[in-house]
């Protein structure tokens, strides 16, 4: 049995849109999950009222990501789940999303699953996995490298988001839940997957089983968008920063090979620190240009 792990706070339309579309799932082997960190939207009505199979439980407001998930992780093992997939609420699943999962599932048992991102608006594919490459403080992405009909299968990664991530229970027990003390908001996906690799799992990214996401609703996308002071120092030191550095290093010092420690923080740390700042600048330059 397949536990999906959804943890929301105030974003009831796109909450209602993702339950649906698991709702319509052509296989219904799965139980749904969903922790709700103390939403004031009136989230937790609507899912009581129009998704009363949806197991519900609550949190504070102060959970964030990583704690609201483990908290349905926690859930999911003590109710004897086989399988655990994390997924976001701003996703909408392909009818047959589950059904595909299974099934590379059955063939690679022990190997943890991510799932093919597609946009939601255009329909085109936005996320297929990345290898990294630690000595440079990048990642190679396999949309950029694979052709449009080798797009299908499974393709081995390095690390994978938790966006619609299959994850064998026994993952779990060896290696333990998410890293909420470290990581409550972002990169205790990465993290996971990374730990999860060096305890002899193998990852992959599942092109079968495509998600449909809206690529601008999380809060950094948001943070990159509305340039200016605030939300600069947001991104870097920021819950919600994609760019936090104090988050940045931490995964460094846990996941990277020492031989490359010192070119990623580096590189990594520029890159954080300058990214902001050089499309700030050349956003300022295309405005006075119109």
């Amino acid at each position: 049995m397949i536990y999906i792990i959804i943890p929301v706070h105030n974003r009831k339309k796109y909450t209602y849109d993702c339950l649906l579309s698991l709702k319509k799932q052509a296989l219904k082997d799965f139980k749904t999950v969903v922790v709700d960190d103390g939403s004031t939207d009136g989230t937790g009505e609507m899912i009581k009222r129009e998704f009363p199979e949806t197991i519900l439980l609550h949190g504070d407001g102060n959970l964030w990501w990583t704690k609201a998930t483990n908290l349905g992780v926690k859930y999911a093992l003590d109710h004897n789940a086989d399988y655990i997939m994390t997924l976001n609420d701003d996703t909408i699943a392909g009818n047959d999303f589950i059904e595909k999962m299974l099934f590379w599932a059955k063939r690679e048992p022990l190997a943890l699953l991510g799932a093919f991102a597609l946009d939601v608006n255009t329909k085109r594919p936005v996320y297929g996995g990345e290898i990294i490459d630690w000595k440079r403080a990048g990642s190679t992405d396999l949309l950029d490298i694979l052709k449009p009909e080798e797009q299908r299968g499974l393709h081995k990664i390095t690390h994978f988001s938790g966006r619609g991530l299959l994850i064998p229970v026994k993952v779990f027990r060896k290696i333990g839940l998410f890293d909420a003390r470290h990581f409550p908001q972002t990169i205790a996906d990465y993290d996971f997957t990374h730990r999860a690799v060096k305890a002899g799992y193998k990852i992959f990214c599942n092109y079968d089983a495509k998600l449909f996401f809206y690529p601008g609703a999380s809060g950094d996308v948001q943070l990159r968008r509305d340039k200016n002071l605030k939300n600069y120092f947001n991104h870097l030191f920021g819950i919600k920063g994609g760019g936090n550095l104090k988050r940045f290093v931490l995964y460094a010092f846990r996941n990277c090979p020492k031989r490359y420690l010192a070119s990623f923080l580096i590189i990594g740390l520029l890159r954080r620190i300058g990214g902001y700042l050089a499309d700030w600048f050349v956003e300022s330059i295309k405005g006075s240009e119109k």
